[in-house]
């Protein structure tokens, strides 16, 4: 491979909340016993290098004494044009483009544009845990329609349970989340388009969030919701950003793209009103240094690495953790263990479960926040390497101790 994905990246001092949470004086997150060190395996981002260009965007910007006010720029919409229409076959213009500080607000900012405060909004679960907490502090009551698994063990929508709370709920707004956070599926064409045709059906508004559509495993292809049908494309506001696939959570910059210029004026004069739904000069660059040639090759690799690890730690969970099951993702760098049979067997809780991990360093995420009620979110998104020995330790100290 071209780019470095095996070397441990030593994140401590580097604000990463990852490491410096654990341990931390007041924190919720306790440190490991002593003899072991931390593999962080719960916060949703990546601990790999970013591709070069990125930063040789940043510091030839950086290199310039001024950092005024500024529009974004030309380079900065053909980066995401480009990008949009060789990864997902789209025709976008600068028109359907616009900044968002974050997917999640630029979900509150399409919600309040669809929506008045107490309505229902329709999600899917599990839930990823940013949703429950944006609608609910937003005053949103939302319903939950929840995936089920096929007679393979992947995740499906439960069409029935959808159209059946859409009519008597009267819902007109839901969140569609694709590729699905935290179960990892990456949405067949049909399966998107029976959805849409049941939100066409009942009027329901969707918010669209694709932000892991690039973070894709092998043999599978990510669908545009907004590429499915006409109705679709205009009736979804859709939510991108780089920050999933190339670690650049940090930096802040997502963006919407939306074809319906009704809903496109609105929602831009929505995202206006706080004031501080505005680009930084540093996360635009580095967007275009992102979007490039050479940020396409990383994702790639990135992929093929991803790809290995999630194959690694699923075929290890079969072999050698009898009562932990666990549907193979097919896009992001999760997974959504289930535990129930474990707990079951040896009469734990998962507050016992939990913790075993934590005292030998393996920093995973608590999927009951997740609606995951036996369940548990590991992010894979580390050197081969680590995986292995956080997958070794559980074996020798958690599941089979």
């Amino acid at each position: 491979m071209k780019y470095d994905f095996t070397s441990i990246l030593d994140r401590r001092g580097k604000d990463a909340i990852a490491i410096e949470a654990v341990g931390a004086p007041g924190s919720a997150y306790p440190a490991p016993k002593e003899g072991f060190d931390v593999i962080p395996m719960w916060v949703a981002d990546m601990n790999f290098p970013v591709v070069p260009t990125i930063q040789q965007a940043m510091i030839q910007r950086a290199e310039h004494p001024a950092f005024g006010y500024f529009r974004p720029s030309d380079a900065y919409y053909n980066a995401i044009i480009r990008w949009q229409k060789e990864h997902n076959g789209m025709s976008v213009t600068p028109e359907n483009i616009g900044y968002e500080n974050g997917v999640l607000g630029g979900v509150v900012t399409a919600l309040n544009v669809f929506c008045s405060r107490g309505d229902k909004v329709l999600v899917h679960s599990p839930t990823y845990v940013g949703f429950t907490g944006c609608l609910t502090n937003n005053g949103y009551d939302i319903v939950h329609s929840p995936l089920k698994k096929d007679d393979q063990g992947i995740w499906r929508m439960d069409f029935e349970d959808m159209e059946k709370k859409l009519a008597e709920e009267k819902i007109h707004a839901a969140i569609f989340c694709s590729p699905h956070n935290p179960c990892g599926r990456v949405w067949e064409a049909w399966e998107i388009e029976k959805a849409m045709a049941l939100y066409k059906k009942y009027d329901v508004m969707v918010v669209s969030d694709e932000i892991w559509s690039d973070i894709l495993l092998s043999g599978h292809k990510h669908i545009p919701t907004q590429s499915v049908s006409e109705d679709a494309k205009m009736r979804t506001v859709a939510l991108y950003a780089p920050s999933k696939t190339f670690n650049l959570a940090g930096l802040v910059g997502s963006y919407h793209i939306i074809y319906n210029k009704a809903i496109k004026d609105r929602c831009d004069k929505e995202s206006s009103l706080s004031h501080y739904n505005s680009m930084n000069v540093m996360s635009m660059h580095a967007l275009v240094g992102a979007y490039c040639p050479e940020g396409e090759q990383w994702v790639q690799e990135l992929r093929e690495v991803l790809t290995g690890n999630v194959d690694f730690a699923c075929d290890y969970i079969a072999a050698h953790f009898p009562g932990v099951t666990v549907s193979k993702p097919q896009g992001t760098y999760m997974l959504f263990l289930d535990c129930a049979e474990w707990l079951k067997a040896h009469g734990k809780t998962m507050d016992e479960l939990m913790k075993a991990g934590w005292d030998v360093g393996v920093v995973w995420q608590d999927g009951r926040a997740f609606h995951g009620p036996t369940h548990i979110r590991m992010n894979l998104a580390l050197p081969l390497s680590r995986v292995q020995e956080a997958f070794r330790r559980l074996d020798q100290y958690v599941f089979n101790a």
